[in-house]
């Protein structure tokens, strides 16, 4: 029997690439105010790197392609910046409505990887903290903890007083998400909708979801049936 549903935050509860703009923007006016370049010409560089470039050096491209000089330490500042922005980021379409129908009948939990001011800051944006009963960023338990270790779960279910079997999993990576819950013997869904951030497919049975969905809209439904 399905009593608890743990939710991933990124790409599952809100479009992620939401965030990625909201980030961008918050160091294009820093940018602006600290150095005194146009905000639009910042945000646009650094865009077009995410979308079309290299995503694990977007400052470093963006400013070289902007024919603007830095350090290490100035980049270190523009991550800082990006990390600790207040983001301006919403649920995906119904989802709050869909949060409000499944804390009537389940347990609801969330648990996210990534960098531990910014987790936070971005489920204060949403305005989702009431939803669940509890909250793991694994940054907290140190990053040999992110997913795919199965700690953070481990720890939620000790909280939780549940067992895996009783639980489900919403996420959307196949890369990390899925092993320590399919590890653990948990119920695992995978949410698709257009404009995800990561969209690799793995072969390997322990990095897939035991049910894929498109859009959050059929979540309820098909929770109802397992």
């Amino acid at each position: 029997m399905i009593t608890t549903v743990i939710f991933d935050l990124d790409d599952t509860l809100y479009p992620e690439i939401e965030y990625c703009k909201s980030g961008f923007r918050a160091v294009a006016e820093y940018l602006w105010e600290s150095q005194g370049l146009d905000s639009e010409q910042a945000f646009g560089a650094f865009w077009r790197e995410f979308m079309e470039g290299d995503r694990s050096a977007v400052f470093n491209n963006a400013l070289k392609n902007l024919d603007i000089p830095y350090t290490g330490n100035f980049i270190g500042r523009l991550v800082e910046v990006y990390r600790c922005h207040e983001p301006k980021i919403g649920l995906v379409g119904e989802t709050r409505l869909m949060l409000d129908q499944l804390a009537e009948k389940y347990t609801l939990a969330l648990l996210t990887d990534g960098f531990l001011p910014a987790q936070k800051l971005k489920v204060q944006s949403l305005g989702i903290e009431k939803y669940f009963r509890c909250i793991i960023y694994t940054e907290e338990l140190g990053r040999d903890f992110w997913k795919p270790s199965t700690a953070g779960f481990e720890k939620m279910l000790k909280i939780l007083g549940e067992k895996a079997e009783n639980c489900v999993y919403v996420a959307d990576n196949e890369q990390k998400d899925f092993i320590a819950t399919n590890k653990l013997g948990m119920k695992t869904i995978k949410l698709t909708f257009p404009g995800q951030v990561h969209t690799q497919n793995f072969d390997h049975p322990e990095h897939k979801a035991g049910i894929e969905i498109d859009g959050i809209g059929s979540l309820t439904e098909v929770l109802s049936r397992l």
